[in-house]
């Protein structure tokens, strides 16, 4: 599986600033995989979802803001 280039992560713009100490989720492609990690323990372990497994996450969360990249 493609490692992730260490620049590569984000956190969301709404996880910050809200005195929640940066504690959020951070994702990274990882080729036609999307990573994501704690950002609290960075090096604690890490989940691998495939596009579609993504897609069908945040469609569960948000189903009227997920739209299909074409």
């Amino acid at each position: 599986m493609p490692s992730v280039d260490p620049t590569t992560w984000r956190t969301s713009s709404y996880s910050g600033g809200d005195g929640n100490n940066g504690d959020c989720v951070e994702v990274a492609l990882a080729g036609s995989a999307v990573a994501i990690r704690d950002s609290k323990d960075r090096d604690s372990g890490r989940l691998r979802l495939s596009a579609a497994a993504w897609h069908a996450f945040l469609t569960g969360l948000y189903p009227s803001a997920v739209t299909t990249r074409a």
